[in-house]
């Protein structure tokens, strides 16, 4: 006898669609989940400059969604665009410096709305 016979962990796997055993399970594989995307015109930008330690400033822009946006490549099109560095933390994207003017811009060119 077993250590698990008799409880739950001792039966074989069942689907959740037909309940049938897996191995004789013959339901499709479920679809995968539709990518949440929405356009930039329906996304709010909030650009504001930060004094950090040190008086380091940095540039944050908030309010963009990170499973409706490619943050990764916005990010790298506001670097360039400033001739900055910068990261992201969470859903915001930090650049060094004050370039306010200059983000807010490039954002309303790609199609966000800015505040």
């Amino acid at each position: 006898m077993g250590l698990f016979a008799g409880t739950k962990w001792d039966l074989p796997p069942t689907c959740d669609r037909c309940g049938q055993p897996l191995s004789e399970c013959h339901c499709p594989p479920p679809a995968p989940p539709a990518p949440q995307w929405s356009p930039p015109e329906k996304q709010l930008a909030r650009v504001r400059v930060e004094q950090r330690k040190a008086k380091r400033t940095v540039t944050i822009v908030t309010g963009l969604s990170a499973a409706a946006t490619d943050l990764p490549d916005l990010l790298a099109k506001l670097k360039s665009s400033c001739g900055a560095g910068g990261s992201r933390e969470g859903d915001d994207l930090v650049l060094q410096g004050d370039h306010r003017d200059r983000v807010a811009e490039l954002l309303r060119t790609i199609g966000y709305r800015v505040r």
